[in-house]
């Protein structure tokens, strides 16, 4: 099975930021969801984590006493010149141009596009590991973000870049892929074990 897990809140999430490569520090908040997760990747035999201190810090706080490995193909999508920008603050005819062409890359930033071919191909090394999750005995957690998630997502349905505009992803949300006689399945997405306790 694969488990992504993407990161707790962090401050920029707070402040409605658009959070891609920018660092931001995890909210006393986001330390609980975390914390929270641990029952959804018990039993885990890896861990992955995407560079960024949010994604990291999650990581830690799994408890799983897992060695954390960082692969630079779960950090989230370059948002460029919009990078820890508001949300609202983002001009209309962008979030339209994204919205309608996964190759668009805002200036100095990634296209959906881009971002995919790389989480695609982490996503498929994974599977085809002898030891990996498609045996059946394999547990692999990876900490990231909204976009790989939703890229991962995608590629478990068969679905282009464009499908991640369909999903929604809250923070510290748990989403499982795993292997079927057809390739990958995805067993659930976005469940979010802490919501109700805060």
């Amino acid at each position: 099975m694969l488990i992504l897990v993407r990161h707790g809140e962090s401050t920029g999430n707070a402040e409605g930021l658009l959070l891609g490569r920018m660092d931001s520090p995890l909210t006393e908040r986001g330390i609980a969801q975390a914390r929270s997760l641990a029952d959804s990747v018990a039993g885990a035999t890896r861990l992955i984590s995407s560079p960024l201190s949010r994604a990291r810090d999650t990581a830690d706080a799994l408890g799983t006493g897992l060695d954390v490995e960082v692969d630079e193909r779960w950090i989230e999508v370059d948002y460029g010149e919009y990078d820890g920008q508001k949300l609202g603050a983002i001009p209309s005819e962008v979030w339209a141009q994204w919205r309608s062409d996964p190759t668009f890359a805002p200036p100095g930033g990634e296209s959906l596009a881009s971002a995919g071919a790389r989480v695609r191909a982490a996503c498929t090394e994974l599977f085809e590991d002898p030891d990996g999750p498609a045996r059946g005995d394999g547990t692999v957690v990876v900490v990231s973000h909204v976009s790989p998630i939703k890229a991962a997502a995608c590629w478990s349905l068969g679905m282009g870049d464009e499908g991640a505009w369909r999903l929604y992803l809250a923070n510290a949300s748990v989403t499982r892929i795993t292997w079927g006689p057809g390739g990958p399945v995805l067993a659930g997405f976005n469940h979010t074990p802490w919501s109700g306790r805060e």
